[in-house]
């Protein structure tokens, strides 16, 4: 099932398909732009010393800045929440945030977010996809499998989805695609991927090997590994690696296990405030005339 938005877009959104950027704010918050796009993803600006609830009475205290503060965010046209915990869509998001934004995500976030007056909420099961299009340009979103956590620990925890980022010309052609892990663990249904959505440029991996009375709950620095040679990007960004005190897996740890597994080439490591700046070839986006 595909679901169908216009975006309107001003004089200045012009669908530029031959660079974009990914800024990073910290967590699992990035700033995607590309095409004349402008993605939110998995909002958290809380800072050093606040707390989040995790549920079943558990919290966590954030040990770092968010680069900017939610005041400071440019204009976006869409957020992609992987799912509804406090350390992606906390307190200040729930008071701050356009309540009209569209907000691709889980049924049950669109669930909760309503609860806290939120109209834009759109609901995908895995596999399925929103399509938006925006001048010249369109994204798919589609909805990835995941799992926060092993076996019946995952039925505890809020549902969890991983994306694929397709941008297309006005004529069809894929211009770029790109993976969000979501925080997922790895697991079987993963395989399924690659096999659906080859030929991905650009993958952003949420890390941190979060763990919460000892059971693991996000990648660590060898599932981050493995997940990055099952997706194959020609890029990959860890993100979501040091901000909560429930984060028990280092960056460092996972740039020693990257480089033992010969994946240093193509992992861009960016700190709070950084962005990766990237081009595409004009070959992936100028329609052929031959």
């Amino acid at each position: 099932m595909t679901v169908s938005f216009e975006l309107s877009a001003s004089a200045t959104d012009s669908a530029d398909f031959g660079s974009g950027s990914v800024f990073f704010i910290g967590t699992a918050t990035v700033i995607i732009r590309y095409a004349g796009f402008t993605i939110l993803t998995d909002p958290n600006f809380l800072h050093a010393g606040d707390h989040v609830h995790l549920g079943y009475g558990l919290t966590s205290e954030r040990l770092t800045e968010p680069a900017i503060d939610i005041d400071e965010l440019p204009r976006v046209d869409l957020c992609v929440l992987s799912h509804y915990h406090g350390d992606h869509f906390d307190q200040i998001v729930e008071e701050k945030l356009d309540k009209n934004l569209p907000i691709v995500t889980t049924k049950h976030a669109v669930a909760e977010l309503e609860t806290h007056n939120f109209t834009g909420g759109i609901a995908l099961d895995t596999w399925e996809s929103a399509r938006f299009t925006k001048g010249d340009a369109t994204l798919s979103i589609t909805s990835m499998p995941g799992h926060h956590g092993p076996g019946i620990v995952d039925f505890a925890l809020p549902p969890v989805m991983g994306s694929i980022l397709d941008f297309e010309t006005a004529d069809g052609q894929r211009s770029l695609r790109i993976y969000i892990s979501g925080d997922t663990l790895m697991h079987d249904d993963l395989q399924q991927i690659p096999r659906r959505f080859p030929e991905v440029d650009l993958g952003i991996f949420h890390l941190g090997g979060t763990r919460i009375m000892g059971v693991l709950l996000t990648m660590d620095d060898q599932q981050g590994v493995e997940a990055i040679k099952l997706i194959n990007p020609k890029t990959a960004i860890p993100i979501h690696y040091n901000d909560y005190d429930v984060f028990k897996s280092p960056l460092e740890d996972f740039k020693k296990a990257a480089q033992e597994a010969g994946l240093t080439e193509k992992l861009v490591y960016l700190s709070h405030g950084e962005t990766y700046d990237f081009e595409i070839p004009a070959s992936r986006y100028e329609k052929s005339t031959s």
